[in-house]
C-alpha cells in the first residue's frame, strides 16, 4: 500500500492515511518517531548499535511537508549521540535524540532479565473490529477494557517513504509510541494523548512483527506514565516509556 510519505525536494509529503486518530488533519506523532529514527540512522555511521532513542512530541503537525535536520552531538568510540529536529512550514514540532553504543563482548554472570512471554506472531491478517482500525496490524491478546497488563503483536501495513524497506530500528521507533495507548488506556478508554517517548533495546528486533505488553501507569492530576516491554519472537529486546497529559476528546475503548 501508499507509503506514508512522499520525498520531494527534501521534503516529507503526508499521505491521507498519515492522519492521527485524535484528529482528521493532524499527523500521526508515531510517524515523526519515525521519521526521526530514520534521520538519525542514516547519521550514525557504521559499528554501532541503536540503543536509544527519545522523540519529544512538543506540537501537533498538521498534514503539512516536514524537514528533518540532524547534528551528530558526541562521535566517540564506543558511542555517538544524534539529535533531529522536524520542522513544516509553521515551525518546529518535534525534536528526537538517538544513543548508538559499540557492541562487545558479553559479560559473564546472571541478572535479573525480563521473561520471555508465551505468545507467537500470528500468521493469518486480523479480523476487523468494527471500531477504530489502526494504519497497521493490531492483534489484541488481552481484554483492553480490563486494567490489568495488555497484550499485543503489531504489524506494519506501509512503508515510511516511498519504496524504501523499513530497517528494524525505524520499526521498532513507530511500535514504541503505542506503549502509550497500551499502558494508559482505561476501563472508558484512551483519555491521554502523549507528549514523548523513550525506546531503549538490547538488540534491534528481528521479523516484521513486533510484541508489546504492559508493565506499568501511574497518573495523578491529568498526568501520567507508562511502561510496556517491547518483544519479537525471539524474546524480550527493550523498553518503551511515554509521558502523556489528559485530553478532552479521548478515543473509546478498543
Amino acid at each position: 500500500m501508499t507509503a506514508f510519505f512522499a520525498l520531494k525536494q527534501d521534503e516529507f509529503v503526508p499521505a491521507p492515511h498519515a492522519r492521527s486518530p485524535w484528529s482528521p488533519d493532524m499527523l500521526h506523532g508515531r510517524l515523526l518517531g519515525g521519521l526521526a529514527a530514520r534521520a538519525i540512522e542514516a547519521d550514525s555511521g557504521e559499528g554501532l548499535v541503536p540503543a536509544r532513542l527519545t522523540v519529544d512530541l512538543f506540537r501537533n503537525s498538521p498534514l503539512l511537508p516536514l524537514a528533518v535536520e540532524t547534528v551528530r552531538v558526541r562521535d566517540g568510540r564506543r558511542i555517538r549521540v544524534v539529535d533531529a529536529v522536524i520542522s513544516s512550514e509553521q515551525g518546529p514540532v518535534a525534536r528526537a535524540s538517538g544513543v548508538f553504543l559499540r557492541a562487545g563482548e558479553q559479560p559473564e554472570g546472571a541478572h535479573q532479565d525480563t521473561p520471555a512471554w508465551d505468545e507467537t506472531p500470528p500468521t493469518k491478517d486480523p479480523e476487523p473490529s468494527g471500531d477504530w482500525e489502526p494504519p497497521f496490524h493490531l492483534w489484541r491478546l488481552t481484554d483492553w477494557q480490563e486494567t490489568g497488563p495488555r497484550r499485543a503483536w503489531m504489524r506494519e501495513r506501509h512503508l515510511l517513504v516511498d519504496d524504501e524497506p523499513l530497517s528494524p530500528f525505524v520499526r521498532a521507533a513507530l511500535a514504541a509510541d503505542f506503549a502509550s495507548p497500551m499502558s494508559n488506556m482505561s476501563s472508558t478508554g484512551l483519555h491521554f494523548i502523549n507528549a514523548d517517548y523513550t525506546l531503549t533495546l538490547s538488540r534491534l528486533p528481528e521479523g516484521d512483527a513486533l510484541g508489546m505488553e504492559s508493565s506499568g501507569h501511574l497518573s495523578a492530576g491529568g498526568v501520567a506514565t507508562g511502561q510496556c516491554v517491547l518483544h519479537d519472537e525471539r524474546g524480550p529486546v527493550g523498553f518503551c516509556l511515554v509521558t502523556a497529559v489528559a485530553n478532552a476528546v479521548p478515543i473509546g475503548t478498543r
